[in-house]
């Protein structure tokens, strides 16, 4: 088990609502009756209020020391300072208006040491129940990318190849074996960008030697930080879809584009191709590995990731983003060329 990410905008909300929902709770439970307990949310708002405040300003300022800490560590020392921000100022706001009773400082940590723990313990609940749904995004995503059709296109190309060209039918396998590799991966796994570039290169070389000139790519990713963390299979998926549902239907083949940039904190991968025969939506069938990026995303980054699809002139655009840290926000390395 591990600490929520207390920088991901989706802990710090949830933190927020659990907190704000049993002071209420609270409040609701040792009031006489429901006006009585909406009178008392006014005045308990100052130090509740404050206290909340600090700590999540503080777990923010601390995450990247409490992420190299032990899980039992770690919550240890969430719940002390939590314990010492509610106690402490609890003791200040008394102090401040002349009493200074050492039993409602001790109140307060106290109770503020038992919400962090309720929290941490939502928190890892939630961690235990999203492990079925990471071993079921796997599943999803097997069961989507290793189509039959693919694989029978790989080998149909390399055994083409054999006679006329052995090195490139080698290669061809070669790269069909690092794609079935990664498929085969944990998906739970984050892989530098670097990875996920060459990988869907590789495939687009495959296709590439198959499609011959009704293929035609474009890279733009000089500003990608190629050493940024990503989920596993994140942009191959979006180029098959793209490719058989954008370029293979036409007779002329089509344009697939890929652009990969930084936008503040955020990592932006767009990859755009032609809708074939309209300007509506492409067939169904794009939507389970669209699902099941967006899936994975979720997970991994909570409301911080996302996936968005438009379509516009004719293209189907596919947008992924999600948040970066600051030593990969600041690179400038791209991945440079065209496919």
């Amino acid at each position: 088990m591990t600490l929520p990410d207390f920088r991901n905008l989706g802990v710090m909300l949830r933190t927020l609502v659990i907190a704000e929902a049993a002071n209420l709770v609270a409040l609701v439970a040792h009031a006489p009756d429901m006006f009585e307990a909406l009178t008392r949310v006014g005045s308990a708002a100052l130090p509740f209020e404050s206290s909340l405040l600090m700590v999540v300003l503080l777990l923010f300022v601390l995450a990247p020391w409490l992420s190299g800490l032990q899980y039992r560590q770690g919550v240890g020392a969430v719940v002390a300072i939590v314990a010492f921000v509610s106690g402490g100022l609890d003791l200040g706001l008394r102090a401040w208006a002349g009493v200074v009773p050492m039993a409602g400082a001790a109140k307060a940590a106290a109770l503020g040491a038992l919400l962090a723990a309720l929290i941490l313990g939502y928190f890892n609940w939630r961690q235990r129940v999203l492990s079925p749904a990471l071993a079921n995004a796997r599943l999803m995503a097997l069961q989507s990318r290793i189509r039959p059709h693919f694989l029978f296109n790989c080998l149909n190309t390399a055994v083409s190849l054999v006679r006329q060209d052995p090195r490139l039918a080698e290669q061809v396998l070669l790269d069909m074996a690092d794609l079935f590799r990664v498929l085969l991966a944990d998906s739970r796994a984050l892989v530098p960008l670097a990875d996920e570039v060459r990988l869907a290169k590789s495939y687009l070389e495959i296709e590439q030697l198959r499609l011959g000139g009704r293929l035609r790519v474009q890279w733009d990713c000089e500003a990608a930080p190629l050493g940024a963390q990503v989920p596993i299979l994140v942009l191959q998926p979006l180029l098959e879809n793209a490719v058989r549902y954008g370029v293979e239907p036409s007779a002329d083949g089509g344009d697939v584009s890929v652009a990969i940039n930084v936008h503040g904190r955020q990592l932006v991968i767009e990859v755009c191709n032609p809708v074939a025969g309209s300007d509506g939506p492409p067939p169904t069938g794009n939507r389970i590995a669209l699902a099941n990026i967006a899936e994975r995303l979720a997970l991994h980054f909570d409301a911080e990731g996302g996936l968005r699809t438009s379509s516009r002139g004719g293209q189907f655009v596919v947008k992924v983003s999600m948040p970066l840290s600051d030593a990969d926000a600041r690179q400038k390395t791209g991945a440079g060329g065209a496919g």
